[in-house]
This record gives structure tokens, C-alpha cells and sequence, in this order.
């Protein structure tokens, strides 16, 4: 039987690269979005031109939304063999710009909602002893640039619930990783984000936040433009660690061309130290 993919934040980006991916490779996808009758129905309406099982509304800042649209799911199609959570929210603007509310709306998306689509997902999984989580993180959840400190946050915060829950999941026969994408030119950076909202305070900071902005701006337009990396290269990146040997998936899982391996070697010296702490402490 093919194996059932459950794919968050499917209207666009990664999320949509990955479904018509892996549908052109024979899995059953299962894409979830927001709207999939209202402004996503177009969306919706390609994936289903591309072979797409079926797609689902599902709202993942929503507990009701997720509890029924997962439900739904399993009763089915009986099972869900793997869950790539990628829906995301991307956020820029001075820290101190952002009001608490604003912060927490970050959160609910890109953290509580990987939370409620696992809590939801893994009862399964764990009763058949099997099943895979990939989750969307980015380099930003590795290393934190300034104008975008809540988006960097909540990347950070995933980074940390997946390292901790991949040895408990282990114990259950479930795998799950992170993927690290770098910058790439998807949907993400023309959607409306949650960005700053307390007037005035970024033009307080003066010229210098003004003209750090502006380099930020100008460094990332010469990458997208001049480098060109290929969104493609995550769901690439998705569908080889699916096909991979169960037990030698790696946990972290940078792809950020634009590097020139720069997050591999970060990764390699920073999971190194890491384990020699663990040691230290006799885990």
C-alpha cells in the first residue's frame, strides 16, 4: 500500500513543491492549507491537476481545525505514515518593534502549530511502532540575524522541541528530523507577515537601523537574484530523506546552497560540542 504523506501549509512554496514532488512519486499526499475554497482555491486547484490524493482545509493556529481535519484524514485513508510540517509565518522589524501579541502570533504558527498537528498525528504512529516527522526549520533557527529576531525565535524553538523529542520518539520506532533551508525565493517574502507593529519605534532607533536594513535587503536581493537557488532543492531534499533507510535519517538537515557549506560546518562543529556536553552530564 502506498505510504499516506500529510503535508502542512500546502498552498505554496516548499509545501506545494514537496506534494506534487512526491505525488509524481506514487505516495498518497495529503495536502493541508487555509482556504482551500476561498483565496487558496486556486492553489487547491493545481495540486489536484497534479495528481494530488486530496486536499484538506486545515488551520494548524486552530485546535478544533487541526483535531478535525486530522480526523478526517485517518478515518480515511486509516493511517498517516508521514507528516512533513512546513506551514510557516515569516516576521521582520526591530525587536523591540514588536508588541508581546504580535510575538505569540509567530509562535502559534510556526511552533504551538507544529505541536497540534504532532499531538494530533503521533497516537498513530506510535501504536504501529513506525512513522516519520519532517519539520520545515530554516539556518535562521542556527544562527539569528537581526530585523527578523521573532521569526529566528521561533525557528530556534523548533530546533530545540525536535532535538528533544528525537530520542523520545526513537523509543517509539518514530523518526523525526528538521530540514534548514537557507534563502530561497518562495511565496513566503511576498505574503503579508507578521511583522512589527509598534508605531514609531524602528524610526527611533535612526539612521544606523535604517541603513542596516537596507544592507540586509540588498545582500539577500543580490543572492536571489544573481544565485538563483532552486526552491526545488528542499523538496528534493524531503522526498531522499523519505526514501532513506529508517535509523540513519540525520536530524539536522541544512540545504542552503547560497552557504557554500558554511551551515554544514556549523552543523558538524556545533553537534560535535553538543555531544561532548551530553557527556559531561551522562546522557
Amino acid at each position: 500500500m502506498k505510504k499516506v504523506v500529510v503535508i502542512t501549509g500546502s498552498s505554496s512554496g516548499f509545501g506545494m513543491l514537496t506534494a506534487i514532488t512526491l505525488a509524481g512519486k506514487g505516495y498518497t499526499v495529503v495536502a493541508t492549507m487555509r482556504h482551500s475554497k476561498g483565496y487558496n482555491q486556486p492553489a487547491a486547484g493545481k495540486l489536484r491537476e497534479q495528481g494530488i490524493a486530496e486536499v484538506v482545509d486545515m488551520d494548524v493556529t486552530d485546535d478544533t481545525s487541526v483535531q478535525q481535519a486530522i480526523s478526517g484524514i485517518l478515518s480515511r485513508y486509516g493511517r498517516i505514515d508521514i507528516l512533513i510540517n512546513n506551514a510557516g509565518v515569516y516576521s521582520g522589524g526591530v525587536l523591540e518593534a514588536f508588541s508581546i501579541e504580535q510575538v505569540k502570533r509567530v509562535f502559534e504558527t510556526n511552533v504551538f502549530g507544529i505541536l497540534r498537528v504532532n499531538n494530533e498525528v503521533l497516537p498513530g504512529m506510535r501504536a504501529r511502532k513506525e512513522g516519520l516527522i519532517i519539520n520545515i526549520s530554516s539556518s535562521v533557527g542556527r544562527v539569528s540575524p537581526p530585523l527578523q529576531a521573532p521569526y529566528n525565535a521561533s525557528k530556534f524553538a523548533v530546533e530545540a522541541l525536535v532535538e528533544a523529542s528525537h530520542a523520545e520518539l526513537s523509543t517509539q520506532g518514530i523518526e523525526t528530523v528538521l530540514i534548514e533551508p537557507g534563502a530561497f525565493l518562495t511565496d513566503i517574502w511576498g505574503k503579508q507577515g507578521l511583522n512589527a507593529d509598534r508605531a514609531g519605534i524602528a524610526e527611533s532607533y535612526g539612521q544606523d537601523i535604517a541603513d542596516m536594513q537596507q544592507h540586509i535587503q540588498q545582500v539577500f536581493g543580490k543572492i536571489l537574484e544573481e544565485q538563483k537557488p532552486d526552491p526545488q532543492l528542499v523538496a528534493d531534499k524531503i522526498l531522499a530523506l523519505i526514501e532513506m533507510k529508517a535509523g540513519k535519517r540525520p536530524l539536522r538537515n541544512p540545504v542552503d546552497p547560497a552557504a557554500n557549506g558554511a551551515d554544514i560546518a556549523y552543523n558538524e562543529a556545533t553537534i560535535a560540542a553538543a555531544a561532548h556536553w551530553m557527556v559531561q552530564y551522562g546522557f
